[in-house]
């Protein structure tokens, strides 16, 4: 097997720089230069976007950063031992001990072990000792080759449940732990260890479950039915996890295993005592009550944000479906459809066609189907911004609000109000103490019935009309939008598309576009326009990414190579989220340079007036698109500006976010 280490690989007393960037770009210099990568920025890459999910800092002045890459043809280790300090986000500070890992995508389970078994060394306080006493490169390749070639400790023996009628006297506690983080090579395995040293001192009986890369080993059924408590220390999620079902459990990021064990293991110990510890969820039902639990501690903004995203996600379908159905009757049956559909449907069949024939007929049945699915829009955002609230019994009084608001001429602003009023309402009717002979008709007629009398009666005799008239003044402004006034609103309308790829600000200007949707005319297209330019200024993020990592792909990670493949798609269909892992992983600069190419793209839909009669569909509903070279040369302008916008920034805004970040960036996204 190669040797993961050589003295080529070895740098001693040296300043590598002043951030975990510039020493991680030096060290995957070094692997590059050994002949076990095939380029170096690739590898700076994918090593620095891992750093950035989760630091790799670790206490005693260690750093362990490290990735799977492409790059990487031959599993390498590159070792620095600083003269300047660089914090790589430890607790207790800066680290001079740099053991730089790299793994190829396809790396070997024997390669992989070697180098868990390497990172479980580094939490051995006489190794790190001996690293930083050697003198010359060929002892620090000694001593890493000597932790390599040891056996590993053995692991704890099962502990068997007692037999029947044993008697056991001051038998320690038992605890169990899962450990896992995102590549499973070193944070996995270094916890697990942490823990096991932590509990040992404290004469607890700790087993550990490592769900990392070098393969893992299930626990025994039988001690985990023995356990008093459960440790989760992960970042991804735990395989098997029902076999824990009904353990008290402490659940915290990998890292925190590493840097605080004994606090894990004594808040175990803890939660094994208290009768109202959290567990370990039985089902899914559970683990949604759980989930209930922990929204209780929300603040009212995040409250709002959520019931307004679940309703516009409810409410999509309904728009998606009849928008299309309303853009393909425009197409058979023209702009005139809308004055004929409903005469057309009820008094003429397959064998009685209208005059104009059969494309006459179906442009009203599609019409007509498209129309009334476009009729739930309002009522179905506030009936499932009500349910986000109050659950089921709010789903009614919500879609009644809605069908008021919409009566009255309030729109989507009004179904909006609407729904969070019978949210609302119905939640705080819930919480009333009943007999229990009444409590069974409490969700099925009493808080619907209440509630939709509050609610509607209240949009009815206060607000609808208000509302209403906001509505009216709104479209009006609109309608009479030209020239440069036209183009501000392009631009805004962008920004707020790109601003958070499919989140509240999105949601809020997608919904705006849809909700005027059935009131554009061949005599008024405002709405039209105004949906063009939102469904173009938003197709522009996820292509933008896409070019980027054609352009330049040193700049981005395997994953998000990948992932660039994926998003030509989504962009092209229309769905922001498409560039959702780009974001994640740098918002810093992904989501700026995409708001960039988004306003210009809503600037020059607006100012060359393309439509959409489309909600939904991208450059798929072509058919739906007016002035369709337009709406391709600006979504093509805007990936442009962003993709170069989102190179530039990765290219030369690199140090100040990342010093902005290395500190305790603990937390893994």
């Amino acid at each position: 097997m190669t040797q993961l280490i050589t003295t080529q690989l070895v740098t001693l007393d040296q300043n590598l720089g002043d951030s975990p960037a510039d020493v991680i770009r030096v060290l995957a210099g070094k692997v590059a230069a050994s002949g076990r990568a095939s380029e170096v920025e690739g590898l700076f890459a994918d090593a620095f976007a891992r750093e950035q999910k989760t630091a790799t800092g670790v206490p005693g002045g260690i750093a362990i950063p490290h990735c799977r890459s492409a790059a990487v043809q031959e599993p390498a280790l590159a070792m620095a031992r600083l003269s300047h300090k660089v914090d790589f986000g430890a607790k207790d500070g800066p680290a001079d001990l740099i053991f730089f890992i790299a793994a190829p995508d396809g790396a070997d389970q024997e390669h992989l072990k070697l180098l868990s078994k390497l990172a479980r060394s580094l939490i051995k306080k006489d190794f790190t000792a001996a690293l930083r006493a050697a003198s010359s490169a060929e002892e620090i390749v000694e001593l890493v080759d000597g932790a390599l070639a040891d056996k590993p400790a053995a692991a704890p023996a099962a502990a068997a449940a007692p037999s029947a009628g044993t008697t056991t006297t001051a038998a320690p506690k038992r605890i169990v732990a899962v450990t896992a983080c995102p590549t499973g090579i070193a944070h996995t395995y270094m916890a697990a260890d942490s823990l096991v040293a932590a509990a040992k001192e404290m004469g607890v009986d700790l087993q550990v479950e490592t769900q990392g890369s070098s393969g893992a080993k299930p626990l025994d059924p039988a001690v985990i039915a023995a356990a008093d408590a459960v440790i989760f220390a992960v970042d991804v999620d735990v395989r098997g996890k029902e076999r824990f079902a009904g353990k008290p459990v402490i659940n915290a990021p990998v890292k925190r295993g590493i840097d605080e064990p004994e606090k894990m293991v004594r808040e175990a110990l803890a939660a094994a005592e208290d009768p109202h510890a959290r567990r370990v969820p039985h089902s899914g039902a559970e683990e949604q009550a759980e989930r209930a639990e922990e929204e209780k501690g929300e603040h009212i903004g995040q409250k709002l944000k959520r019931a307004l995203l679940t309703g516009v996600s409810y409410m999509i379908p309904f728009v998606a479906g009849g928008g299309l159905l309303i853009a393909l009757g425009f197409l058979l049956g023209g702009y005139e459809i809308t004055e004929v559909a409903d005469k057309v449907v009820l008094e003429n069949n397959f064998g009685n066609l209208p005059e104009g024939g059969l494309a006459i007929y179906l442009g009203a049945v599609l019409f007509k189907i498209g129309a009334l699915s476009m009729g739930f829009l309002v009522p179905a955002l506030a009936g499932y911004i009500a349910y986000a609230i109050a659950d089921r019994p709010g789903i009614a009084p919500g879609f009644v609000a809605g069908a008021v608001s919409g009566f009255m001429g309030a729109g989507f602003l009004g179904g909006i109000v609407g729904g969070l009023l019978a949210g609302y309402i119905a939640h705080l009717i819930g919480t009333w103490q009943v007999p229990r002979w009444l409590r069974g008709l409490m969700p099925v007629v009493i808080i619907p019935l209440l509630a939709s009398i509050v609610a509607s009666g209240l949009m009815f005799l206060v607000l609808g009309g208000p509302i209403a008239g906001l509505t009216v003044a709104l479209n009006n402004w609109l309608t009479g939008m030209s020239g440069a006034s036209a183009v501000v609103l392009g631009i805004i309308l962008g920004l707020m598309m790109c601003f958070d790829l499919g989140g509240p600000v999105n949601k809020v200007a997608y919904a705006f576009a849809v909700a005027g949707l059935s009131a554009g005319s061949a005599d008024n297209q405002a709405p039209w326009l105004i949906m063009g330019t939102v469904m173009a200024a938003g197709m522009v993020p996820p292509l933008a990414m896409a070019l980027a990592t054609v352009l330049n792909k040193k700049l981005f990670s395997l994953a998000e190579r990948e992932n660039g493949k994926a998003a030509w798609l989504l962009g092209a269909s229309f769905i922001s989220e498409g560039a959702i892992p780009f974001a994640a992983a740098d918002p810093l600069r992904v989501i700026p340079a995409s708001m960039v190419g988004g306003a210009l793209t809503g600037a020059l839909c607006m100012a060359t007036g393309v439509t959409s009669q489309a909600p939904h569909g991208g450059l798929f509903v072509f058919f739906a698109i007016g002035n369709l070279p337009m709406f391709i040369i600006a979504i093509v302008a805007g990936m442009v500006v962003s993709a170069l916008a989102v190179i530039a920034l990765k290219r030369f805004a690199v140090k100040k976010p990342v010093e902005a970040e290395a500190t305790p960036a603990t937390v893994s996204v």
